[in-house]
């Protein structure tokens, strides 16, 4: 090994430790907040004498989660398979729309609008119409998470592949580059920030749009355990519904940002991370 080459090992080597180190205190930082919020809500709730049916204490939220943990669990199974197929299936359909309404006229014109005006319609609207076409079970669930999921996926991919220079275009044509090849080595690249964007808009109403389907019509679920506990005034359980929810949430969301990570390292929210490369090299 030459000099120059221990020494960039060592600048690299020293580059990630500052970027962990970072990182450790950043989520310090996070978690730290967080901590002071609980402590805060606590105090407040024991100095002032609050009842639990009506905000009950951080305390009682986490011995309400360890006593009623066996049937959170089981239905926070069904609400996540809610959630994920409908994300899955708005995500394999909503991407190549956006595509095909980026690259063509005709659909643009056509497609779009329709898209529009189901993005338009109220979701909590069409819910019933659902349960009345497809009865009380598993799909119609599905179809609201799908629905609600699905505009930001094709808008914001859209605006991905539009966003593009045609001068970058015009460059890769000089170059011999054919209309594939432009595709998979600039256009696909420019987009996937944009449509990674939609993806984690959508995977953070993913949850709510589960949780609404649940309210109209439901025997099973996390939406269906809130209404349960609402209604008999179980304020501490309703509370730690919530807390799985937000969780199941959180989980969602960042799984969808370490696969945006791991599938454009070299965007500029992740430029400074070990191993970052660009696309076009």
């Amino acid at each position: 090994m030459t000099i120059h080459e221990t020494a960039q090992s060592r600048n690299n080597g020293s580059s990630f430790y500052r970027l962990s180190k970072k990182q450790v205190l950043s989520w310090s930082q996070r978690i730290g907040g967080f901590l002071i919020l609980v402590l805060v809500w606590e105090s407040f709730v024991r100095i002032a004498g609050i009842g639990a049916y009506i905000l009950p204490s951080p305390s009682l939220i986490i011995q309400t989660l360890i006593e009623i943990s066996a049937r959170l669990a089981s239905n926070a199974w069904y609400t996540g398979w809610e959630i994920l197929i409908g994300f899955l299936i708005s995500a394999s359909i909503g991407i190549p729309i956006a595509i095909a309404v980026a690259f063509s006229g005709f659909v643009e014109r056509t497609v779009y609008p329709i898209v529009l005006f189901f993005q338009i319609i109220p979701k909590i609207a069409i819910a019933p119409l659902f349960i009345i076409w497809f009865g009380f079970g598993f799909v119609p669930k599905v179809m609201i998470v799908c629905l609600l999921c699905f505009f930001p996926i094709v808008l914001s991919t859209i605006a991905g592949f539009k966003s593009i220079d045609d001068e970058l275009i015009e460059l890769a044509k000089s170059t011999g580059a054919g209309k594939w090849r432009t595709f998979f080595k600039i256009r696909m690249p420019h987009a996937l920030p944009s449509a990674f964007t939609g993806l984690k808009v959508a995977a953070a109403m993913a949850g709510t749009a589960a949780v609404v389907a649940e309210f109209v019509a439901s025997d099973n679920g996390l939406g269906y355990l809130l209404l349960v506990y609402n209604g008999n005034l179980e304020t501490a359980k309703v509370f730690a519904v919530i807390v799985v929810l937000s969780v199941m949430g959180l989980a969602f969301y960042y799984i969808v940002e370490a696969l945006e990570r791991a599938a454009i390292p070299w965007h500029v929210a992740y430029r400074n991370s070990p191993g970052s490369a660009s696309p076009l090299v």
